[in-house]
């Protein structure tokens, strides 16, 4: 079953990007490219260390026409398994109105060599609003999951953030989200960090991730991540 939605993704994302060859076509516009690597310290994902508390490398590209965009990124991770890394691919589209920006899309979660039936694999499909107001900006966003990681099936991520942006680069931003599951306990997770530039393209990031799960992996935690985008 798990498969099945991995390769949905997959296609929903090439679907998406025949769309963005469309809206290029009727726009005669070109398409953009940005790409992104780093590192950190411990991946941490909604809450929880993605490789045993261990660093990771990680990289990504995204491929923007108009309001369409799609992308795909990985990383390292450590399950204790024979899983090596995950990869994610996503693709959506992006507008504003009244104010506000919103950002529909789907995001397709796969890992390389994990064992026969463990089910990681899964699709959410992303649902988010924000409004800027000057250098303050607040959003919203939910994460919908038919088949869910691991044992779970029907999961929803719902979260709230907040980001101020100086004038100089620096960022201070944070967020406290939600994770309904159907199988494990349900959790709450956030976040507060700061971004600061150092040289042209690169940026660091501190930031501190903690949860109401108890466990080894969702403990509070520190995490520095150096990122470049080109």
């Amino acid at each position: 079953m798990k498969k099945t939605f991995a390769i949905a993704a997959a296609a929903a994302v090439v679907a998406l990007g025949q769309l963005a060859m469309a809206g290029a076509a009727q726009a005669q516009s070109t398409p953009e490219f940005a790409f992104n690597a780093g590192v950190t310290s411990d991946y941490v994902f909604r809450g929880f260390s993605q490789t045993n508390e261990d660093p990771a490398v990680f990289g990504g590209v995204d491929a923007t026409v108009g309001s369409f965009y799609a992308g795909a990124w990985a990383s390292n991770v450590d399950f204790g398994d024979s899983t090596d890394a995950e990869v994610d691919v996503y693709g959506g589209y992006r507008t504003e109105a009244a104010g506000f920006a919103f950002d529909v899309g789907v995001v397709g979660y796969l890992y390389v060599d994990a064992p026969d039936g463990v089910d990681y694999d899964y699709l959410e499909v992303k649902l988010a609003a924000s409004r800027a107001i000057g250098p303050y900006t607040i959003g919203a966003a939910a994460y919908i999951s038919p088949d869910f990681f691991g044992l779970d099936e029907e999961a929803v991520y719902g979260e709230v953030n907040a980001a101020y942006a100086a004038d100089n680069g620096v960022s201070v931003s944070g967020a406290v989200g939600f994770q309904s599951l159907d199988v494990n306990e349900d959790y709450t997770t956030w976040n507060v960090g700061l971004g600061l530039p150092l040289v042209a393209g690169i940026g660091l990031d501190v930031r501190y991730h903690d949860t109401d799960y108890d466990g080894t992996l969702s403990e509070g935690r520190g995490v520095a991540t150096l990122k470049y985008a080109f």
